[in-house]
């Protein structure tokens, strides 16, 4: 009896072990974003974003956590308020365009997770957020983000 129930508690140890919760609550596995104008290019993953800086902006009352596009594009080499717009690009390949005004308002984010933990599955891995405007302009699933200079 003693070895079955030493048994089961090295047994229930062990699995407790193996599935210890991350201590990110945001995942770093998530794709990479490409920010481009013609041949001029970066690639971003979340870690990327996150060095960045971290903003919050709410739409639809969900917080999320993310970096203000300005400040991506200037990260990127591209001058922010010399854009005649922005384009978001969904790996379902649906998109759209921002105009000066929205790129460079300081609640415009490209988000990677929202403030309570990872961005939903059908949200991420990045996800526009532009906090006071219709929610086709918040396209999910963002992968690239063209300049139109």
């Amino acid at each position: 009896m003693r070895r079955a129930l030493l048994t089961i508690l090295i047994m229930t140890l062990l699995v407790a072990a193996c599935a210890a919760p991350n201590s990110n609550p945001i995942s770093s596995t998530a794709g990479s974003l490409l920010v481009s104008a013609g041949t001029t290019e970066k690639s971003y993953s979340m870690e990327d974003l996150m060095a960045l800086g971290t903003v919050q902006a709410t739409f639809r009352d969900v917080t999320y956590v993310g970096v203000p596009l300005a400040l991506l594009l200037q990260d990127a080499g591209f001058d922010p308020t010399a854009v005649q717009a922005v384009k978001a690009v969904a790996a379902d390949g649906f998109s759209a365009n921002y105009d000066p005004e929205l790129v460079n308002k300081p609640d415009t984010l490209v988000a990677y997770a929202r403030a309570e933990g990872p961005l939903a599955d059908d949200e991420g891995p990045f996800l526009m957020v532009l906090p006071d405007q219709d929610g086709k302009l918040n396209v999910r699933q963002v992968t690239q983000i063209q300049i139109i200079p």
